[in-house]
């Protein structure tokens, strides 16, 4: 990364390599909360000049250290500071919503030194769209700044009537501060000798007078606190295989970093930089990866996605009652209804998806009291599915457009280019997707099974016959005999569109496909012109469309991935699942902190590395879930509270000869379970089950 992010609930930094905000950064650096920028400048500087860059660290998110030297400096001859002379160390975190950078210095010259640290801060309060380029619009202005003894504060009054303003404090005194945002601090030290300066930054919005700042040590120490807290309810993974304990690891962390609570319990936002808020679509599949290890943040998903639910019909949002949102801001532009995030509902997918991450959830922990508080909410998603997702009765739920300034692909490829026919022709709306079709055929098949636990029988009937109904059609509108594998979609006309592409995939998990077609799609998504060595890739080499390069057609995604190797081990393709997760996990080696990005490009293995993709977020939410579908795919673990039973069927790759995991919460017990290799056989043990749930295996149990 050539940049450096730290978060911590709704407040994320975004800084170069050296910790500074560049003014007019082309990538849009700053300190950002409700999507607004509350620092758009932030330079250090030793007696006026940059500092040296000797090392970044941004491994663990939510605290980073940079270190710095000066560079040699003389004027007239006469010797100011001698190059590499004073360490400077900058260590920053965020706590309840305050930034603390501090700046630590050490004189390593013979003699004592005497220097300048100075600060330059600046605000322009500009929104997110804005400065990304997205939108302009009216906005509010500036209202002036002041300084008053070791404070310093930049004031702004949105076109939304809201004040806002970003308060700077620092604890040693200073030579002196200015309003233009420069605030100066003099050292001076004997050899060896140290000291430093911690500042703190507050966005303030509305009247609020803000969380009430503490001292630097107690706020790290609870942040802190708050991540140990965070490891010790999740479940743990042991293995012998480095590589994939480490992305295991990193992707646990990574999620917690991006979690947010908006008022109805954590969940996980979409991604940094850009995409720090309520997400439908991406946060339902986060929690979905997730739900094996920490259950409450699947809770927290589908009680923010509810609230939010659509109630009106509004197509300047594209908003039909009982649809689950795409995604939420909370800036100036949206506060003025100058863009339709507030929230927009342009997604045909994060209904279903909201669903099914209910139902697995059910299954996972036994929670039906969940799913009875939020029965109206799930009554109002299938009159969404039934009567405005499926426009033409056709049985088919499609997306079309209806805000100027909404999206037009609404799948989970929503770039204007991801549906496009084998001749090259972008296809047009109204478009069935053929993922959206094994999503809702899973929503209902899984909510059936609730609704007869909730003595609901002729609920459940319906739903299993609507299924039903939807899986013929479904064979006979998008099974194409030539390649024996399915159409991306259904164009305005019903006409397939037959481009190869990996969102078929998909369907593998909803249980809607025969044995046979699984196994054709199955071998199709890692056949070469699929599987690059480094993963499936979105689109199939040789496709009119395929662009290795492209943002949805060629390049690789790895929570699309994981989507297919749910399906794939659920349906008892064992080695296909290897072979998918070795390919991803080699590919994480390449990128830093063996971190799975956003998206990669899709070329081969044979260019010796895989290819980064220049605009990926990192770390991005479902991209650090896949990781932990690769242990639930690797156990072959899919757990069904209604039934009290867990269905058991592991494989472990090629590289690695033990897998354990420790305190997975099923039901309302735990399960812990060690899986080693015997040969060509495995040997399972059950460490610890307190589920009292029948445990079904097609390997040798060791129960303890």
């Amino acid at each position: 990364m050539d940049y450096r992010v730290i978060k911590e609930n709704d407040l994320f930094l975004l800084t170069d390599t050296s910790g500074n905000i560049p003014e007019n950064h082309p990538y849009g650096l700053g300190l950002y909360t409700k999507d607004t920028r509350f620092l758009s400048k932030l330079d250090l500087k030793i007696n006026g000049e940059d500092p040296i860059l000797l090392s970044s660290e941004a491994d663990k998110n939510y605290k980073s250290s940079i270190l710095l030297t000066n560079p040699h400096m003389e004027k007239d001859g006469e010797l100011i500071l001698w190059r590499e002379s004073v360490e400077m160390e900058r260590s920053r975190f965020i706590y309840d919503d305050v930034l603390y950078e501090e700046v630590k210095v050490k004189n390593y010259f013979p003699k004592p030194v005497k220097f300048e640290i100075s600060v330059h801060a600046d605000v322009d309060f500009l929104d997110m769209f804005v400065v990304r380029g997205f939108q302009n619009g009216d906005l509010g202005k500036r209202t002036g700044q002041k300084v008053e003894e070791n404070t310093l504060s930049f004031h702004y009054e949105g076109a939304d009537h809201v004040n806002r303003s970003t308060v700077i404090t620092w604890d040693k005194q200073a030579k002196r501060a200015e309003e233009d945002g420069t605030i100066v601090f003099e050292f001076e030290l004997a050899h060896g000798e140290s000291d430093s300066v911690t500042l703190a930054v507050q966005p303030k919005i509305g009247d609020i007078s803000g969380n009430k700042m503490v001292k630097k040590e107690d706020a790290l120490q609870k942040l802190e606190a708050s991540y140990e807290n965070w490891n010790d309810g999740t479940a743990t993974v042991k293995t012998d295989f480095a590589p994939l304990q480490r992305l295991v690891d990193r992707g646990l962390n990574d999620m917690r970093v991006l979690l947010t609570d908006v008022g109805f319990g954590p969940f996980p936002v979409a991604g940094l930089p850009w995409f720090g808020v309520p997400f439908g679509r991406d946060s339902l599949i986060a929690a979905l990866q997730i739900l094996p290890f920490q259950a409450e943040i699947a809770k927290g998903t589908l009680l923010t996605m509810a609230h939010y639910q659509g109630k009106n019909l509004d197509p300047w949002r594209d908003e039909q009652p009982g649809k689950i949102m795409h995604e939420i801001r909370f800036g100036e532009l949206a506060a003025t209804g100058q863009i339709p995030f507030t929230p927009y509902y342009g997604t045909v997918d994060a209904t279903p998806l909201f669903l099914i991450l209910l139902s697995e959830y059910v299954k996972w922990t036994g929670d039906f009291e969940l799913a009875e508080s939020l029965e109206t909410t799930i009554e109002n998603a299938l009159m969404w599915i039934n009567e405005y997702g499926d426009r033409d009765d056709d049985l088919f739920v499609e997306y079309h457009q209806e805000s100027s300034k909404g999206i037009a692909n609404q799948g989970w490829k929503d770039s204007g280019d991801s549906v496009v026919h084998r001749d090259g022709e972008y296809a047009k709306t109204p478009i069935a997707l053929a993922e959206v079709q094994g999503y809702v055929y899973q929503a209902k098949t899984g909510l059936a099974d609730i609704y007869e636990k909730m003595n609901l029988p002729e609920k459940a009937d319906l739903l299993r016959r609507q299924a039903s109904a939807l899986k013929e059609r479904f064979e006979e509108a998008f099974w194409m005999e030539d390649v024996q594998f399915y159409a991306i979609a259904l164009d305005e006309k019903k006409d397939q569109v037959g481009t190869i592409t990996s969102n078929p995939g998909h369907v593998l998990f909803s249980g809607m496909l025969s044995d046979t077609r699984a196994k054709s799609v199955t071998d199709m998504l890692v056949s070469p012109k699929m599987f690059s060595d480094y993963g499936i890739r979105t689109m199939a080499e040789g496709e009119a469309g395929y662009n290795p390069m492209s943002y949805h057609d060629g390049s690789i995604w790895p929570h699309d991935n994981s989507m297919s190797l749910l399906g794939m081990s659920k349906t008892g393709f064992h080695q296909e699942t290897a072979k998918v997760v070795n390919g991803l996990i080699e590919a994480a080696s390449h990128f830093e902190y063996d971190r799975l990005p956003e998206l990669f490009c899709g070329y081969s293995s044979e260019g010796g590395k895989a290819v980064k993709y220049p605009v990926a977020c990192s770390p991005q939410a479902w991209a650090a879930g896949t990781p932990l579908v690769f242990i639930q795919s690797l156990l072959g673990l899919f757990p069904d509270s209604i039934k009290e039973e867990i269905t058991l069927s592991p494989v472990l790759l090629p590289s690695m000869n033990s897998l354990e995991v420790h305190d997975l919460a099923i039901g309302k017990g735990k399960l812990s379970l060690s899986i080693k290799r015997s040969g060509t056989d495995y040997k399972i043990e059950v460490l610890n089950n307190t589920t009292g749930f029948q445990l079904n295996t097609s390997k040798q149990l060791a129960q303890k």
